[in-house]
């Protein structure tokens, strides 16, 4: 498996930095993992757009879907679409997605009441058990956040990555995480008392999960950009003693 860094900000896009957005690409098929602000731009970096064999969102907050809109645009209005017209796109996400992102789309409850996606996307909620979605097999776990929120666990070829999506400290993240290759952890705030609770991880927490959990590689990312990089990473590494990185946007790892 190869992993693609679109975005890695967490919350909101920093200075020249997207949100959350991640590819993950084996044996010829690209899956897109969240598309938050400016991670189509970057995208477009890499691949095209048309590309994407399935996408999958672990929630719903703007940081990690808000350029859907722009990529239903792409989808619906390109006029020269490379290969013929493509089948729907599978998009994966929590139960109301659907509706969700029709909402983002569409500006105004009269076009909202007459728009339907179905003409380029195909809507599926997350697996609760694993499902194959091209050769990978995904297994998506309910985790703490204040909107439905998943993490992500991915295989391919004897490997697994765990993404945590956002939450707080629960006992999904260690099911989640249990003896993975990869932790793609978020991390996105230093572990301060004033902090709010339950909604996002601290370094020392992401560090605590990959060391409890048995991952074998720990990767951080969705650091808030008013949080410093470093203390994470200092924080992280005081808790978990393997191999650690903070992501890089535009950076790629092989699994």
């Amino acid at each position: 498996m190869r992993l693609t860094i679109l975005g890695c900000a967490g919350s909101v896009p920093g200075p020249n930095t997207a949100a959350s957005g991640y590819l993950l690409e084996a044996d010829g098929f690209v899956l897109g993992l969240e598309l938050g602000n400016g991670t189509l731009s970057q995208l477009q970096e890499f691949r095209s757009p048309f590309d994407l064999d399935a996408l999958v969102f672990s929630h719903l907050h703007p940081d990690h879907c808000a350029d859907f809109g722009a990529l239903t645009v792409i989808r619906r209005y390109h006029p020269h679409w490379p290969g013929g017209r493509p089948t729907r796109l599978p998009v994966y996400g929590p139960d109301d997605t659907e509706q969700r992102l029709v909402n983002l789309y569409a500006p105004n409850e009269p076009e909202r009441a007459e728009t339907d996606l179905g003409d380029v996307y195909e809507f599926r909620p997350l697996p609760s058990e694993p499902v194959a979605i091209g050769p990978f097999v995904l297994t998506a776990y309910e985790v703490l956040h204040p909107t439905p929120a998943y993490g992500l666990r991915i295989s391919h070829g004897g490997v697994t990555l765990a993404y945590t999506g956002d939450s707080g400290m629960c006992p999904a993240l260690d099911v989640l995480a249990h003896d993975v290759d990869v932790l793609l952890s978020e991390a996105s705030w230093t572990d301060a008392d004033d902090r709010p609770l339950g909604v996002h991880l601290s370094g020392v927490e992401a560090g605590l999960l990959a060391h409890r959990s048995g991952a074998r590689r720990l990767l951080l990312t969705h650091i808030a950009p008013w949080t410093d990089r470093a203390k994470i990473y200092a924080e992280a590494r005081t808790t978990f003693d393997g191999p650690l990185e903070l992501v890089e946007q535009g950076a790629t790892y092989d699994i």
